[in-house]
């Protein structure tokens, strides 16, 4: 018997959660963590929004969550350019070197995961994954939280 889509996905996610918190229980991080800090290695100096919307975390869940990330030494928040509303992330440099740590884990899980996968079955995959998620991000689908 062939398992749901929505199986799969979910069974999919939960061993990718599972082999990244594996990978990094000794480095202190929440399960929210590691995704913003691959995030920021990337976009470093956004505001908090831009990165609850990139990481499809809620605005309230992102404040806390960078709360943590900021008492650990991992990022530091600035007001710029004379705005007082928004808040600007910056990774600092013990932030940086974790982020550099997670990206790698992540590679490896990847590999783990595609593993005997053509380049062609990759790429097809990713693409498959993208239009589904776009599918379910188009407003009476999923948009922001509601349904």
């Amino acid at each position: 018997m062939q398992e749901s889509l929505h199986y799969l996905l979910m069974a999919d996610h939960l061993l990718f959660q599972k082999s990244l918190l594996t990978s990094i229980k000794n480095t202190g991080l929440t399960p929210g963590q590691p995704k913003i800090l691959d995030y920021l290695l990337c976009h470093d100096g956004v505001v908090q929004k831009e990165i609850a919307e990139a990481c499809h975390i809620e605005p309230a869940t992102i404040t806390s969550i960078l709360l943590g990330m900021e008492q650990k030494g991992l990022i530091t928040r600035k007001n710029l350019k004379g705005n007082r509303r928004s808040l600007y992330v910056f990774l600092t440099a013990e932030g940086k070197g974790l982020a550099g740590q997670i990206r790698l884990n992540f590679q490896e899980i990847e590999e783990k995961a595609l593993s005997g996968f053509s380049g062609h079955e990759k790429e097809l995959l990713s693409s498959l994954l993208t239009k589904v998620n776009k599918n379910m991000c188009r407003k009476g689908v999923y948009h922001n939280g509601q349904e």
